[in-house]
């Protein structure tokens, strides 16, 4: 994990990019000039960010950030990255409560002026939990935050998803609701499944996934419960913080109608599965951190909803998160960056915690 190269993000070139950028803030905003362009190296492979600042006499903002959804040349991490669906969950998010979601400026459903569709939102100056090396490596600020530091961050953390969960209401995202049969958790599974057979398309298939959405079922919840926007894609590395408070929160491009513990058990399982590979790594890594049942607890006090069936919602999320991995290493594939090995599951890097879920030993 130390040595690996970082898989290739974007195909596109920055500098071209930021002179048309340049010429399409001018058709927004008569005189501005972008200036500054910079594209961070923690740059996801499901989109593209840009930071720039406007130079104008008056800018609605000054410090922003561009989200551009990822070149189809680049061998996607997702088959559709809709832009207006989270331009507008980030709108609706920010005026329905009170998170601190970025302030959206402009969309550009247009691909002609640079590519792909876009939008423009406030740039919020913080610091982030890194993902590569991960926050539960040593040598970041918050492994070395105190247990004090770091319990104030997770406290805040989960009143996010309490937060959300509460006070947006369910009428007014509907345009997130997913199509098919069903309540929304089976519409939620079915879609995966569909973006599942999407990734394994020409490829070799995954029978641990496949395990995995089999096991599912077995786990069925008697009650899934009524369904609440979620964040989708909900873990600290996608919000900015202001020393141990969040000041950003970021990354919408999942968002759903679901079940409430469909968002708590990505939270928790996403902890988790970087604190495994640290352990796997000879790490001690942040084991009191984000643990489950405090996670469930502190959500239980602060909603008085207290979180079912979270041993199938923990295997839901690392099967979500496999078939995610699942792609990213095709993609490494595809730029020959890696190549397939004799058992096509060992391309998922949590193959092991996911196996011990399914068959019901992970959390012993």
């Amino acid at each position: 994990m130390t040595t690996a190269p970082r898989p290739r993000t974007s195909t596109r070139d920055p500098e071209d990019i930021a002179r048309r950028l340049t010429a399409w803030l001018g058709t927004r905003l008569p005189g501005a000039k972008a200036v500054g362009v910079t594209v961070p190296e923690s740059n996801g492979m499901s989109s593209e960010t840009l930071l720039f600042d406007i130079e104008h006499p008056e800018p609605p903002l000054r410090a922003c950030a561009l989200r551009l959804a990822a070149d189809p040349a680049a061998y996607t991490v997702f088959p559709v990255y809709d832009m207006v669906r989270q331009y507008r969950t980030m709108r609706l998010v920010g005026e329905r409560s009170d998170l601190p979601v970025p302030k959206v400026l402009w969309l550009e459903e247009d691909p002609g002026p640079l590519g792909a569709p876009f939008f423009v939102m406030e740039r919020v100056e913080g610091r982030v939990p890194p993902d590569v090396m991960p926050y539960t490596y040593e040598g970041n600020w918050l492994h070395a935050a105190s247990d004090e530091e770091r319990e104030r961050l997770e406290a805040a953390s989960v009143g996010l998803l309490a937060r959300l969960h509460d006070q947006v209401p369910v009428k007014e995202a509907e345009f997130l609701a997913l199509p098919g049969e069903g309540d929304t958790l089976r519409r939620h599974v079915t879609a995966q499944r569909a973006y599942y057979e999407w990734v394994v398309d020409g490829v070799a298939r995954s029978p641990l996934i496949e395990d995995a959405f089999a096991r599912l079922e077995d786990l069925w919840p008697a009650d899934p419960g009524p369904p609440v926007l979620n964040w989708g894609d909900a873990r600290i590395g996608n919000v900015v913080y202001d020393g141990f408070a969040p000041a950003a929160v970021l990354d919408w491009e999942m968002a759903a109608l679901a079940p409430r513990e469909v968002d708590l058990g990505w939270s928790v399982y996403l902890h988790r599965f970087f604190q495994d590979l640290t352990v796997a790594f000879g790490q001690r890594g942040l084991p009191d951190f984000l643990r489950r049942d405090r996670v469930e607890a502190r959500y239980a006090e602060l909603t008085g909803h207290t979180p079912r069936d979270m041993d199938f919602h923990t295997l839901y999320a690392a099967l979500r998160h496999a078939v995610v991995m699942l792609r990213v290493a095709y993609r490494q594939v595809h730029f020959g960056e890696a190549v397939v090995p004799a058992d096509p599951d060992t391309l998922i890097l949590h193959h092991g915690s996911l196996r011990a879920m399914v068959q019901g030993s992970y959390w012993d």
